[in-house]
Formats: structure tokens, sequence, C-alpha cells
């Protein structure tokens, strides 16, 4: 993920840093074929966010999110996710 896409994602995504990361991982999953993994220091640049909020948030979205299935993956030096569409 370079610098430039992010910036360009970043721009593009909602203020709420809730329906930010949301509205990221709608698109990526979409993107992939309706699954993606992902470690939160990986996309943090891309959705303005730390790390640690993202896991922070990742637990709050994994029980509220209607249109995502969020899970832990794995965790080795930092938890994986694993996102894919509903539908």
């Amino acid at each position: 993920m370079s610098a430039i896409p992010s910036q360009r994602n970043a721009e593009s995504l909602p203020a709420n840093k809730e329906e930010r990361l949301l509205a990221y991982l709608h698109q990526q999953a979409v993107e992939d074929n309706g699954e993606v993994y992902f470690k939160s220091k990986f996309i943090a640049d891309d959705v303005g966010l730390s790390p640690k909020e993202i896991g922070a948030l990742m637990c709050k979205l994994r029980d509220s999110a209607t249109d995502l299935s969020i899970e832990k993956w794995s965790y080795t030096s930092a938890t994986t996710w694993r996102v894919t569409t509903d539908g």
C-alpha cells in the first residue's frame, strides 16, 4: 500500500474514526473478492489511525458491524484480522 493511495484513501473516508475504519474495511473486502486479512500496523497510515486505535475499534466493530464479519484470525507478533462481506 503506497503513500499516494493512502493519502487519497484517508481524504475520501469519513471523519468519524469508527465510520472511517468500517468504510475502509468494506472497500478492501469488496476489492479483494469479499475477504481480506491484515495487521493493524499495515493499514494505520491508510486510515489515519494508530495500530492501537485500530485494534480497539476492531473489537467494537466485530460486535456491531452488520455488513461485515470480523474475526481475530491469528496472533504472532500482532493480531491478524480477517474481514469478509456478508452476502
